[in-house]
């Protein structure tokens, strides 16, 4: 009796699984769509009817998940801020034979999240002075913990002698433009030439800690 009472329990939980996996994915999908709107066109000028209209279904249903537009803008920020941060963690993480590896490591995995994955949304992050107070504090606080991956990096890469730096903040605001105009003239690519291009981005970029001869 106790053995048969477990798998109706189990049997009656796996609709609302079904139910939350499918909500989840909703979400995710309205979160996606509404962060490239809101990169390609700022917050101000996109409304729910246009996320509406570009996922093809009433602005009423939106309602349904968002109460409203600053609160969608709120988990796009929130989503894919946090995602992009957690994952440069985990490849920061791994074991490398150095901290150049480990650079070169994480500099390849954003370019390749920035144009495969996120590339108009990456201009979520860029103008947080174009959002709504909230808003705008919250990507001050990733791109923060954003530029901390990098910047713990270069500092531990110093520290060790591997790293030959000008100036540790040039050296991060040089990085972050280049990888941010990625998507712009990398995800016009595909296939093999894309990712030598991400490689060649990589490497280029892997030359800013390398301190040249002064020519002054």
């Amino acid at each position: 009796m106790p053995e048969k009472a477990t798998t109706a329990s189990v049997d009656a939980k796996t609709p609302t699984d079904r139910v939350q996996r499918k909500r989840g994915q909703r979400v995710e999908q309205i979160v996606r769509t509404a962060a490239a709107l809101f990169g390609e066109r700022g917050f101000d000028a996109v409304s729910l009817e246009d996320v509406a209209e570009q996922l093809d279904v009433t602005k009423g249903s939106l309602y349904y998940y968002f109460a409203s537009k600053e609160e969608l803008g709120t988990a796009a920020i929130e989503t894919l801020g946090n995602d992009w941060v957690a994952r440069l963690r985990d490849t920061a993480s791994e074991d490398f034979e150095s901290t150049t590896a480990r650079l070169y490591a994480v500099v390849r995995e954003h370019i390749a999240i920035a144009v495969t994955e996120y590339p108009a949304a990456l201009a979520l992050f860029l103008v947080p002075k174009s959002w709504p107070r909230d808003q705008a504090a919250r990507i001050k606080d990733l791109r923060r913990r954003h530029n901390d991956v990098f910047a713990e990096i270069l500092a531990a890469g110093r520290e060790a002698g591997e790293f030959q730096l000008i100036d540790v903040n040039t050296t991060l605001q040089c990085m972050h433009a280049a990888m941010s105009q990625a998507p712009l003239w990398i995800g016009r690519l595909e296939g093999d030439a894309r990712n030598a291009a991400s490689d060649t981005l990589a490497d280029t970029l892997m030359v800013l800690t390398r301190q040249p001869d002064s020519p002054r």
